[in-house]
């Protein structure tokens, strides 16, 4: 699985962590008052996720969830057992990323090993994200191309795309490919804010991957607590869902040995007084589902407040998102 692979990146982890995860079923401090966009925002977003359904859902389903969602919180691994492993190349391929001494033939050598991967970094160094000035045909171009920067972000995204979306169960099969494209926009998003947030990029990126980790979660379970679940649909029920899927997320990630930095900008992400990789997250989250809604005719962007509050680097970022990686 995906432990101590990913952190290979990052060297040896020493000591116990120190950072704190927010144990299953516990409030986190109350939200400031400008969250209550956000709020608005991750609501509609949700809707969005979930799709259609007119089918009620039992009484008392939304309590046997939520209960069940800290129940497995609570569990060494934290649910991890209910998303997929990643090809055995990706570790590999990301714990050499971290040698600066590597050169592109070594580099070239190790994507060489997967045909998969090999596809996957010539698809995306030919994508409108990157524009090569002629088509990229080998992987030796594609690796010029992209840099170490590059590599590292589309070999994360080469790991999670299966975590996310290889799903079996109605409602996870549903939402995976919308929450695989969030968390591509959220990824990217993070790694263009990180720089002027004073946080590290690929760390950014990595938050934005992982922070969708825990909903899939929270929907694979209840897949398999009910023959053919149905969601509830009140605000409430929505709020204190993503709660949990976030402190799902954090606590994966802390059980995959990611970075402390990492673990606790998905725990913290949305909070008043945290750390730069958490705002930076924050941002991201609310770049990529308004990107999200506004391509899928939910909103529309020249409304008068749905880019209300954005910067002009946020604005850039946004626009930025309306192209496609791969």
């Amino acid at each position: 699985m995906l432990i101590k692979w990913i952190s290979g990146l990052f060297g040896e982890q020493h000591g116990p962590k120190a950072i704190a995860v927010p144990a299953a079923g516990v409030a986190l401090p109350a939200a400031a008052p400008e969250r209550a966009p956000s709020r608005a925002l991750d609501t509609s977003f949700y809707r969005w996720l979930a799709q259609a359904d007119a089918r009620t859902p039992a009484p008392g389903t939304d309590t046997v969830m939520l209960d069940e969602l800290d129940r497995l919180a609570s569990a060494p691994g934290a649910g991890a057992h209910l998303v997929p492993r990643v090809p055995a190349i990706v570790p590999k391929l990301l714990r050499s990323l971290r040698d600066e001494n590597m050169s592109g033939a070594d580099l070239t050598h190790i994507l060489s090993q997967d045909v998969v991967l090999v596809a996957e970094v010539i698809r995306a160094a030919n994508s409108p994200y990157y524009r090569p000035a002629n088509p990229i045909k080998t992987i030796e171009s594609a690796v010029m191309l992209l840099g170490q920067n590059g590599m590292r972000m589309i070999v994360a995204r080469v790991a999670f795309r299966p975590v996310i979306s290889s799903q079996a169960g109605s409602l996870a099969r549903q939402a995976a490919p919308r929450v695989w494209r969030h968390a591509e926009k959220c990824a990217l998003a993070a790694s263009l804010l990180a720089p002027r947030m004073g946080a590290h990029p690929f760390e950014a990126y990595l938050a934005g991957l992982m922070n969708n980790v825990g909903l899939i979660v929270a929907l694979r379970l209840f897949d398999q607590l009910y023959p053919d679940p149905v969601l509830p649909k009140s605000d409430a029920f929505h709020e204190a869902l993503a709660g949990r899927a976030r402190t799902l997320s954090a606590r994966i990630a802390a059980s995959w040995d990611f970075p402390d930095t990492v673990t606790a900008a998905i725990a913290l992400c949305g909070q008043p007084g945290a750390p730069a990789l958490a705002r930076t997250l924050a941002q991201a989250e609310r770049l990529a589902s308004l990107r999200l809604l506004v391509d899928a005719g939910q909103l529309q962007a020249a409304g008068p407040t749905v880019l209300a509050g954005l910067d002009e680097a946020m604005l850039a970022c946004f626009d930025k998102l309306s192209i496609e990686e791969d």
